[in-house]
């Protein structure tokens, strides 16, 4: 028999370090969009409404039905390509090869 009620967690990280966790009891059915919208961070960062979500690690769709217990998981977009981070990361430890 399914549960009447889901309940769920929607996390959101504005910022490296920063992270927004909510907690939900939504309606059995509810989706992954349902799940962001309950969760009032839509509200407070508008710019969320086109944010890729995902599920416990896996992208999904916003139609995506939720099961219990899940984890709504919001993606912001990359700031710098990785490889691009690791040349910095790199060139700022102040290594360089002997030449020669």
């Amino acid at each position: 028999m399914a549960p009447a009620e889901l309940r769920v967690e929607v996390v959101w990280g504005p910022a490296p370090h920063d992270v927004r966790r909510v907690a939900l009891v939504l309606p059995a059915g509810s989706t992954a969009a349902q799940a962001l919208a309950a969760s009032g961070l839509l509200a407070e960062f508008p710019g969320l409404a086109d944010a890729a979500l995902g599920v416990w690690g896996r992208s999904c769709e916003p139609g995506h039905v939720l099961r219990d217990a899940d984890r709504v998981e919001v993606y912001r977009g990359l700031t710098v390509d990785p490889k691009e981070a690791r040349r910095l990361r790199h060139g700022q430890k102040g290594r360089q090869r002997p030449k020669g």
